[in-house]
């Protein structure tokens, strides 16, 4: 493996579920040589997540719990990251929740919960991460977590596309924000990736009696991937990984699809 990103410090929230994004792309991160902040409201996820990482790969990993919807949890994060790796070179937002309804079950609550997460959790991780970077003065990279729901919407997951869009939405304001300090913001966006929250999502299926038996969502949400197969969180790490490196320094504002080619425009 390459040391692409040998002494890169680099936070990674929602990364404490050991079968998520998160967790996958820390890995495939620290193989490349990046110090990772495992970061997660689940606090012994993280840690396990981190010294497992630790243990395989020797690379300087830290455990922090945090709840991206709380500025002053977030503001405590990149402190901490700060203070154990001197700095912080790449922010990924990856930390994210989904949910099925229908569309005219459509709850405010619901609503309210997925966008809190994945939008305005986003927001705050953006903006703290920019100011760090800002005061830093040596530029950086910021990487948000869409889906392919940004790009196209889905009547079972209203809400979850919308939170999407915003994320893409947020980004290029964010990309254009913060050009002039040599801080790059893109997105990346999977597809159907073969997670605890897919898993979750098939089992949700099932108990509301739109499936037949376990297997059977994530089968029927996988059909028709041209790649012919759903990802799984290591298929991710390269576009992660170009991203965060100087490789992408002339990219800005993108919103990268990694699905197998279920959405091309």
């Amino acid at each position: 493996m390459s040391n692409q990103l040998k002494g890169k410090n680099i936070i990674i929230t929602g990364a404490g579920s050991a079968t998520g994004i998160g967790a996958g792309l820390a890995f495939g991160l620290a193989e490349r040589g990046a110090n990772i902040a495992i970061c997660d409201v689940n606090e012994e996820g993280a840690r396990k997540v981190a010294a497992d990482i630790s243990e395989k790969l020797g690379v300087e990993t830290i455990a922090i719990k945090v709840d991206v919807t709380q500025r002053a949890e977030m503001q405590e994060m990149v402190k901490s990251t700060v203070s154990a790796f001197g700095q912080l070179d790449v922010m990924i937002n990856n930390a994210g929740i989904i949910e099925h309804s229908a569309f005219l079950e459509l709850t405010e609550l619901s609503w309210q919960k997925l966008m809190n997460v994945n939008a305005m959790g986003t927001m705050i991780g953006i903006q703290e991460a920019a100011k760090q970077m800002i005061t830093q003065g040596r530029g950086g990279k910021i990487i948000n977590m869409s889906s392919i729901a940004s790009r196209q919407s889905f009547p079972a997951f209203a809400h979850y596309c919308a939170s999407k869009w915003a994320v893409a939405a947020l980004s290029q304001a964010a990309a254009r924000q913060f050009a002039e300090h040599k801080i790059n913001v893109n997105c990346m966006g999977p597809g159907i990736v073969k997670t605890a929250m897919l898993d979750g999502l098939d089992r949700e299926f099932l108990s509301k009696g739109l499936t037949k038996e376990l297997g059977d969502a994530i089968h029927d949400l996988s059909a028709g991937i041209p790649l012919g197969r759903y990802s799984l969180p290591s298929d991710l790490v390269g576009t992660a990984a170009f991203l965060a490196s100087p490789d992408s320094d002339y990219m800005t504002g993108q919103n990268i699809l990694c699905d197998g080619g279920m959405v091309m425009l």
